[in-house]
């Protein structure tokens, strides 16, 4: 992990990769869970604030790019509302925009799986109908797996990424068997989904069908 001061109210970190495996942090738990962003963030500028010049500050802002080799993070104090969109202006990134960003990143590292020797780590399941996914829903293979539900073409369509943190080979071949007996293979790609499908549920689409369809 990398830290410099731009000025006096903004420390920029650079945030390798193999800084957030030492964390225990994944793109995916900054993807999915708001508290664990936060929570990282703040331990981050515990490690960097060594005088604590931006902890005591009334107001302290956090503004991230995603990189393909980790993360940028920008800590700034004491910024009105209107400084804080310019910043967030001139590094490309407007306020929401973070989960999108780190999606397409999780999507592009994705890309060089499913060669002839590896399992494919981003998956599309069409499912026939809502009842499908909801039959799905009753077991737990993918509860460790990033689910997206969209909508394309008047068709339910499950988009199903396997972290290797937590899947091996021969776990997703056999979790793919599973699901393919609720739903079945499509040429449908995920690029596709995401340029022209609508996104029903995002991540945790196994687990809220679960909760709201039981």
């Amino acid at each position: 992990m990398e830290m410099e001061h731009i000025n006096e109210n903004t420390i920029r970190v650079l945030i390798g990769n193999e800084d957030l495996a030492d964390r225990g942090i994944t793109f995916l738990d900054l993807l999915g869970n708001h508290r664990e962003i936060e929570s990282f963030f703040y331990s981050i500028l515990e490690e960097v604030d060594v005088e604590d010049e931006f902890k005591s500050s009334e107001a302290v802002t956090f503004q991230v790019l995603p990189k393909k080799d980790g993360l940028e993070l920008f800590i700034s104090k004491n910024m009105s509302q209107e400084e804080f969109n310019k910043a967030a202006d001139a590094l490309e990134l407007e306020s929401g925009d973070f989960d999108q960003l780190m999606q397409q990143q999780i999507l592009s590292s994705t890309k060089s799986y499913g060669g002839k020797d590896d399992v494919e780590r981003v998956r599309v399941f069409a499912l026939d109908s809502f009842e499908n996914l909801i039959e799905l829903a009753n077991y737990h293979f993918l509860d460790d797996a990033w689910c997206d539900l969209y909508q394309f073409n008047g068709q339910y369509y499950l988009l199903v990424f396997f972290d290797p943190e937590y899947f091996g080979d021969f776990a997703v071949t056999d979790i793919i068997s599973e699901v393919l007996e609720y739903t079945h293979s499509t040429t449908v790609s995920p690029e596709v989904l995401d340029e022209y499908g609508k996104m029903l549920m995002r991540q945790d689409a196994i687990e809220t069908t679960r909760n709201y369809f039981k």
